[in-house]
């Protein structure tokens, strides 16, 4: 999973970035001009891999983890300058979800700045660049129709094309974001290479000064009414990331914040991506996986190793609540809990797979 922060100037990225991360990437109030991203990778923390360590005693327990990318703030107006097809968009088209950084403090160096307005320059800059990315494609796909030339796809392949260009080119004029759009399985195959920025998964953070922490409800409504949002303060965060982890539980315990950002973040981003966890166990690990819900018993292979999906036969599945009620798998078996799945069985969260295969 890879999520990219993007923003405004001074939105405050570098900061929380800092905090969700514990790195320590130069923060300025001021643009900087800085091209490249910051990149790190945070675990994902969850007390079931803890649980089934005490049952399994395994000699290493394994966590996934998000990829977190701090892009350089964005313009307005880059997009018509084509800010998006250098190597920095490049990288945020390859991320799997975006994460919207608003600017909700006052600093020295810049006045209060109002959130929902910086959302709405953010979304037509999203917008603008997909639309000159779209708009490009369908000329030549309609010049290469007009010649007759089909390429590999042949000229139906063409026609399909340019029918989902044609809608995407309709609804981004009309600053509808693509994600909003219902596709069928041949549109979203053509969709998908273009990494359109609107089609992607998108969250808010609403970063705001330790003052006003709590007390913006009202723009935290209407951003919900389109996303996914989570309120951090920032400034506070990262100062918190920079403590040691007894000092930091008892500041936070201080302040009455019941949860890190790095937890709130991770929790909104499996909600905004549809992500859920099973579970690999044994003597050797215990490990967490995450897959997007409705993913199939093969497509969880997958996710482990190819190899495991190339040779499926059946997959041994158990619920985690089931064995942590039961004690052992000894005990699951007995209770008539466990059983032996297909290829096709929708994974649950908290499901315990093993794979038989055969190469």
């Amino acid at each position: 999973m890879r999520i990219g922060f993007i923003g405004l100037p001074k939105s405050g990225k570098t900061t929380l970035f800092n905090a969700l991360t514990g790195s320590s990437a130069t923060v300025s109030a001021f643009a900087t001009g800085r091209l490249g991203p910051n990149l790190a990778s945070v675990k994902v923390s969850d007390e079931r891999v803890e649980k089934l360590a005490v049952i399994y005693k395994p000699q290493r327990q394994v966590y996934p983890a998000i990829d977190i990318v701090d892009l350089a703030g964005i313009n307005e107006g880059d997009g018509r300058a084509d800010a998006f097809s250098g190597d920095l968009m490049k990288l945020a088209r390859t991320v799997d979800a975006l994460a919207i950084v608003l600017r909700n403090f006052q600093t020295e160096a810049s006045s209060w700045q109002v959130p929902l307005e910086d959302l709405k320059k953010i979304e037509q800059e999203l917008l603008l660049a997909d639309l000159i990315i779209a708009e490009k494609r369908l000329e030549k796909v309609e010049a290469g129709l007009k010649k007759g030339s089909g390429g590999s796809g042949g000229a139906s392949g063409l026609k399909a094309e340019q029918q989902v260009l044609k809608i995407v080119v309709e609804a981004l004029n009309e600053g509808r974001p693509l994600r909003e759009l219902e596709f069928d399985e041949n549109q979203k195959l053509i969709t998908r290479c273009f990494q359109f920025l609107t089609q992607k998964p998108a969250m808010v953070i609403l970063n705001s000064g330790e003052a006003s922490t709590g007390k913006n409800q009202d723009v935290l409504q209407v951003v919900s009414q389109r996303y996914r949002s989570v309120e951090f303060a920032g400034q506070l965060e990262m100062e918190l990331s920079q403590l040691d982890i007894e000092s930091a539980r008892a500041f936070m315990e201080d302040l009455g914040i019941k949860e890190s950002a790095r937890d709130r973040l991770i929790a909104l981003a499996y909600e905004a991506l549809g992500y859920i966890s099973f579970f690999t166990v044994g003597p050797d690990e215990v490990r967490a996986w995450n897959i997007k819900r409705g993913a199939t018993a093969l497509e969880a292979a997958a996710a482990i190793h190819t190899d495991l999906a190339r040779g499926f036969i059946a997959a041994e599945c158990f619920n985690y609540d089931d064995l942590i009620v039961a004690g052992s798998d000894k005990e699951v078996r007995s209770h008539g809990q466990f059983k032996l799945v297909g290829k096709d069985y929708m994974v649950r969260d908290g499901d315990i797979l093993s794979i038989r295969f055969h190469i």
